[in-house]
């Protein structure tokens, strides 16, 4: 599933093309994603203008000049790309938008899970996709203070909390695995634990690795590609994640065990994959604690 530095690509790649230009034409060519379509959704956005395109956790919101918000979530495979070939639509190709310029823009999704819907601006705070989501990573609300008391007295694991949206949002597998080994933190420490000086550790990692992600156009793997058609590259700099079995970069030595010799780090310096809550999580013994 793209997870939020992936978002945030789309977004920012879509912003010349579509912030500022009038929606001439729209083709919905199925009556439904993951939920069905508002009633007259192509009727609603036909002549009305994108004032601004931004981001909600994994969200993609588009606010348009008539006070309304088009919601957009990409679901596990939906992607939103540029097309200037000018052929016909493909299978998959469930809403086309062509703007006044004549750009065309088409959102496809193989497996349907994503979704669009129209909203009120003024009631998007409050809507049931939105009311429950906790702070976003990159902005300054995000702090050390507020996930510590955010993770206050929470048993379950700091992985797992890192993945809960009211906690913070659109962190994702990948990036919790990356923050963690840039903050030292074992992903199998309990998260009442992290609150304070770990928190103060954890917080500013989660920011470089999802500002190195968007740098790098985020991370493709199967379906994700930036409104260019271009792949994410940042999967070239993961540390751990997907790298079950290889040496980390700290070969086991950590406090305590330098120079104690092979037997007190053997097998501490690789990286390890465990699932946790049905997700892999991968990570280094040797510098996680």
């Amino acid at each position: 599933m793209p997870e939020l530095p992936e978002v945030e690509t789309v977004c920012r790649g879509l912003k010349g093309v579509l912030e500022g230009r009038r929606l001439a034409c729209v083709q919905v060519r199925r009556k439904d994603l993951r939920i069905p379509f508002p009633p007259a959704f192509a009727e609603k956005l036909a002549g009305r203008k994108v004032m601004r395109i931004h981001r909600r956790a994994k969200y993609m919101l588009l606010d348009l000049d008539d006070g309304n918000v088009l919601i957009v979530h990409l679901g596990m495979s939906g992607r939103m790309v540029v097309d200037t070939g000018g052929g016909p639509p493909e299978k998959h190709d469930h809403v086309i938008f062509t703007t006044d310029k004549g750009a065309e823009i088409r959102f496809n999704d193989p497996r349907r899970f994503g979704l669009m819907t129209l909203v009120p601006k003024d009631e998007l705070a409050n809507h049931k996709l939105f009311r429950h989501l906790g702070p976003d990573p990159l902005t300054p609300e995000f702090t050390p203070a507020v996930l510590s008391a955010a993770l206050k007295g929470r048993k379950t694991s700091i992985k797992a909390a890192l993945l809960d949206q009211r906690i913070v949002v659109g962190v994702g597998n990948i990036y919790a695995c990356e923050s963690l080994y840039r903050a030292g933190i074992s992903p199998l420490r309990k998260a009442g634990s992290v609150a304070g000086e770990r928190a103060a550790k954890l917080v500013p990692a989660i920011k470089r690795v999802l500002a190195d992600a968007i740098a790098a156009g985020g991370s493709s793997l199967r379906d994700h590609v930036q409104p260019s058609g271009e792949l994410g590259y940042f999967q070239h700099a993961w540390k751990v994640y997907g790298r079950e079995g290889e040496s980390c970069a700290c070969r086991g030595v950590k406090g305590g065990d330098k120079g104690r010799g092979k037997a007190a780090n053997k097998g501490k310096g690789l990286v390890r994959r465990i699932t946790q809550g049905g997700r892999s999580t991968f990570y280094c013994a040797g510098c996680q604690t």
